[in-house]
């Protein structure tokens, strides 16, 4: 199965608590389709990237990995972030980010999956051309959506929230942490969000909570999970790899409809260990197959669901 994974990259400029300060490669979709390669899958991510030096560090991360990178138009400068860290490895995020993305060339191979999200499927004129593609493709692909909020870029909140369900009414499936939601919908709880969500189409809707777990949705099913306890360096990229890990354990179903209480379960658990390796050291950098693996048997061992 190959996935598509349509959005931005960015350069992360990450400013520690302590004044300290490393560039990573970034962009909430660009994580994601890094993650699925790391994972071993067949992924293509189809973004803008300028020929600068963070342009091409970000195109050497993504290349090195294994994500075949099709070029949408070349902006004059590479997007970048300016990520302040806290004294508990919390992010905030100041963005110099324009988004004219332009269709690329059709992969070889028709995907089995579309992943959207972030400041690409909701900004024009970009999200446009990310629109039109998930239409386009959606009658053979599965689809999913994390909207991944940034306050500073949504513009309107009525409209901005408009958008968003758009998107959630293309998508099979739709990732949000509880602070996209508090943003979204002051004062709602994130299940009747959830509830809300899956009324406009998708099969599956899942929240992560940081330090509290995550919940999973569907028409029939409400599953929680903890969050695997672990030492955290900073949370860049941990709702990415924690999308990465869901797509990957999802990969060949046609449909996500069905998803039972023991599914959405085991779906939680993996993606939470996922998030977990990542906050455990710093930037966007998820596990591999093994560490997944490793990670996955270390956290059932510690709350003892080891069989």
């Amino acid at each position: 199965m190959s996935f598509l994974v349509i959005g931005e990259c960015v350069a992360d400029i990450v400013r520690a608590a302590d004044g300290t300060e490393r560039i990573h490669p970034g962009g909430s979709p660009a994580n994601v389709a890094y993650g699925l390669a790391r994972l071993g899958r067949d992924v293509t991510l189809l973004t803008q990237l300028a020929d600068d030096p963070t342009g091409r560090l970000i195109a050497d991360h993504l290349e090195g990995a294994g994500v075949r990178v099709a070029i949408g138009g070349v902006p004059a400068r590479t997007p970048s972030a300016i990520v302040g860290l806290d004294a508990r490895g919390g992010a905030t995020y100041a963005f110099d980010i324009a988004w004219t993305l332009e269709a690329g060339e059709p992969p070889a191979e028709r995907p089995g999956h579309v992943h959207i999200g972030s400041i690409a499927a909701v900004t024009a004129p970009g999200a446009a051309t990310v629109l039109a593609e998930v239409e386009r493709l959606r009658d053979r692909a599965t689809v999913s959506y994390d909207p991944n909020v940034r306050p500073g870029l949504m513009g309107e909140h009525g409209a901005a929230v408009a958008r968003v369900e758009r998107c959630v009414a293309l998508s099979d499936l739709v990732k949000a942490s509880d602070e996209d939601l508090a943003w979204l919908y002051p004062g709602e709880s994130a299940e009747s969000v959830a509830a809300r969500w899956l009324a406009l189409g998708p099969a599956v809707v899942l929240v992560t909570r940081g330090a509290e777990g995550s919940l999973a949705l569907t028409g029939r099913e409400t599953v929680t999970a903890v969050a695997p306890p672990v030492a955290v360096v900073d949370t860049v990229g941990a709702g990415d790899s924690f999308m990465s890990a869901v797509l990957d354990a999802l990969a060949g179903r046609e449909t996500f409809d069905g998803l039972g209480a023991d599914d959405l379960a085991e779906l939680l658990r993996g993606a939470g260990a996922a998030a977990a390796v990542t906050v455990s050291r710093a930037g966007a950098q998820p596990p591999d197959r093994a560490e997944l693996d490793a990670a996955g048997e270390r956290f059932a061992l510690r709350s003892g669901r080891a069989s």
